[in-house]
């Protein structure tokens, strides 16, 4: 462009604005940086701008607070640098994930190109100190499942088993020879992980006997039974396996790898729920494994309860997560949908069934980030977890149920999202424990007498 034509182009444009208004807005911001930041803008961004600035508003609307399900801003008691996680894990979720959740999840497939995009996050083994984990507070591993599982309670689950259950598994019952082994790799996900304890004929009652046998021959542990619900076993690189040891009847834990011989995987296919999650049914057939792949401190079903006592935690939070992203789904929608000329968001009946979602939500996350505290300070029992888990996934089944009422008809399509949250609640609620089992253990614990069937 030539100097004069930049100059007539400047004079009409000086003409055209109104410098006292100009003036008032230099009062407010620094117009030089708003000028910088405006020129950094692409042109998608810069109509969406515009877009907004010329939304005209509506009569009698007004400034709508913010959607945010975290009430009692229990954010402002993280550090910077977990509140800085915290929000890279959030808009990773929102701009890799949520574009393609509802379509993989219609497809019952899972979106594999995300676990390259999951390295970079840098957020696998949390809690857990050498092999290249973080090292951070088990509050931390609760946040990050919470802000996964506010997009999506599939990828939280696989993101779990992971990093929570197998990953977990190695770092408390195996050698150091074998977290050396598999931890380095598990943390950058370049080895995935699941792990297999739930049988078909054995879910609750896992502690008093698996059918899943081990025996030793002399230089191989051989491994017979099967194991359903596994998730992530259709991919794994490796799984631990649970079985029973029919010597001592001792439960001990093997480092099973998907070539291994005498180890197959069968999808379990029609769900209605977590159907991005790859579960599957594994058959185990004279499968013949090292003694170097033995977990070499799991000698019982205690080290096997001090996994899921440390993970389970972590599915309270995903309880949570899936709450509050029903939650502001739900709220988002009641905004934007009109009733009789209003939003619905101005209906009595609407901001009940909102209050009691948001009453719900506060509540379990306080719970959940005391209880994280509590597993910080080493104070956490069986019984705090299973309090969490009971609680969480009760007050979530309502929170789910309420944003599919308060949507009418919408509710139950996978566009609003709201559907997919209601669905995939039921697999939380049952899964790491139903709340019948969690509630004899905590019935347990305040009566010193136990209610199991013996």
């Amino acid at each position: 462009m030539s100097l004069f034509k930049k100059m007539r182009n400047t004079i009409k444009l000086l003409k055209s604005v109104d410098m006292d208004q100009l003036a008032k807005i230099n009062e407010k911001i620094d117009l030089a940086d708003a000028m910088k930041t405006l020129g950094s803008l692409d042109d998608r961004q810069l109509a969406g701008l515009m877009k907004m600035l010329k939304t005209k508003r509506k009569k009698g609307q007004h400034d709508l607070p913010p959607i945010d399900g975290d009430f009692y801003k229990l954010d402002l008691k993280l550090t910077d640098e977990q509140r800085a996680i915290q929000l890279k894990v959030r808009n990773f979720m929102e701009d890799e994930i949520k574009p393609l959740v509802n379509e993989y999840w219609k497809k019952d497939q899972f979106p594999f190109e995300v676990i390259e995009k999951f390295k970079k996050l840098n957020i696998v083994g949390v809690p857990y100190s050498g092999y290249g984990c973080p090292d951070l507070p088990f509050l931390m591993e609760g946040i990050i499942a919470q802000e996964i599982a506010r997009v999506d309670v599939s990828i939280s689950t696989f993101f779990g088993v992971h990093s929570g259950l197998a990953m977990g598994s190695i770092y408390l019952c195996g050698s150091e020879e074998q977290k050396q082994e598999w931890l380095p790799k598990m943390q950058k996900m370049e080895t995935i992980g699941a792990f297999g304890l739930t049988e078909p004929n054995v879910g609750s009652g896992v502690a008093g006997g698996l059918e899943t046998t081990c025996s030793f021959d002399g230089e191989h542990w051989i491994l017979n039974g099967q194991k359903k619900w596994i998730g992530n076993a259709t991919f794994a690189d490796v799984t631990v396996i649970w079985a029973r040891d029919i010597e001592s009847n001792r439960v001990k834990g093997f480092l099973v790898k998907k070539d291994n011989p005498g180890f197959k995987t069968e999808k379990i296919r029609d769900k209605m729920a977590l159907r991005i999650v790859q579960n599957a049914i594994i058959t185990l057939k004279d499968c013949k494994i090292p003694e170097k792949d033995r977990l070499q401190n799991a000698n019982s079903f205690k080290d096997t309860a001090n996994v899921l006592r440390m993970t389970r935690a972590g599915v309270a939070w995903q309880a949570v997560g899936c709450a509050r992203g029903a939650y502001e789904s739900a709220l988002k929608y009641t905004k934007k949908r009109e009733q009789f000329g209003r939003p619905i968001a101005s209906f009595q009946l609407i901001q009940n069934h909102l209050v009691e979602m948001l009453s719900n939500l506060t509540s379990m996350q306080t719970l959940c980030f005391r209880l994280s505290e509590m597993q910080d300070q080493g104070l956490l029992t069986d019984e705090h977890a299973s309090l969490a888990k009971v609680y969480s996934s009760m007050r979530m089944r309502d929170v789910v149920s309420r944003a599919r009422e308060v949507l009418g008809g919408n509710g139950i399509l996978l566009e609003y999202d709201v559907a997919r949250f209601v669905a995939d609640a039921e697999a939380i609620y049952s899964y790491e424990g139903t709340k019948e089992i969690n509630s004899l253990i905590v019935g347990r614990a305040i009566t010193g007498y136990s209610a199991f069937v013996s």
